[in-house]
């Protein structure tokens, strides 16, 4: 049986760590993606994986990687960043909101669209975004909900954007094999916001790598935490 191929976007720390390491316990041949050669070699050697030379926000370097992949069967958009601390949406920077959409949404569209041809190829891949429950309009509408009390206008768009990516491409491929859903890894401690979530990687990564292994009768077009479906 041929071995699968995973990729992971922005692997080399944190919850995309976590998940590569994880598919590659799995079996899955895991490449680590990561703009930094250094950090993404060192990540790739620690988990036996090996390392693809990515940068989400520039597309010679997503064109340059997608033509080393023949068949890819697992796509995890995991690469993202946070950049507010705590700024009110009235005196966030545009250039800031730029920033954010840049990896948080172009980068993701952009990238998915680099490796459809080797997701096609494969018997049914997977296509995992690594959102948040402050993407979620019902939970950050409502102001007795913790995540209703952090109005991050870049951070928390950009995750609704990314639901609404996720829906769009689910339904384009509905007709194929490809399954393409949103994980919520909750609130985990990692260096996009100071270490200063509850949950470990470890934990965040557990709703992903299951979207990632899904089944021929799994859903797609949907939003998950490690629980279950989460509300938009």
């Amino acid at each position: 049986m041929t071995t699968k191929t995973a990729l992971v976007t922005g692997a080399n720390k944190g919850i995309g760590f976590e998940i590569a390491r994880e598919l590659r316990d799995l079996g899955l041949n895991v490449l680590v993606g990561a703009r930094d050669p250094i950090r993404g070699k060192e990540a790739a050697a620690a988990l036996g994986a090996d390392f693809l030379q990515l940068d989400v926000t520039d597309p010679a370097s997503i064109t340059a990687a997608a033509a080393q992949v023949e068949v890819l069967d697992v796509l995890v958009n995991n690469a993202g960043v946070l950049l507010e601390r705590g700024a009110l949406p009235s005196v966030t920077p545009i250039a800031l909101l730029r920033d954010t959409y840049e990896v948080n949404v172009f980068g993701v569209a952009a990238v998915t669209n680099a490796f459809l041809p080797a997701l096609r190829r494969a018997p049914a891949a997977r296509i995992v975004n690594l959102g948040s429950g402050l993407g979620s309009l019902h939970f950050t509408s409502d102001p007795s909900h913790v995540y209703g009390q952090n109005p991050l206008l870049a951070y928390n768009s950009s995750k609704s954007a990314l639901n609404a990516i996720t829906v769009a491409y689910a339904a384009e491929l509905r007709s194929t094999p490809i399954k393409v859903n949103a994980a919520d890894p909750g609130y985990c401690a990692t260096d996009l916001n100071f270490h200063s979530g509850p949950r470990t990687p470890v934990q965040g990564a557990v709703a992903a790598v299951r979207l990632a292994t899904l089944p021929a009768d799994g859903p797609t077009g949907g939003f998950f935490d490690e629980d279950g479906p989460v509300q938009w």
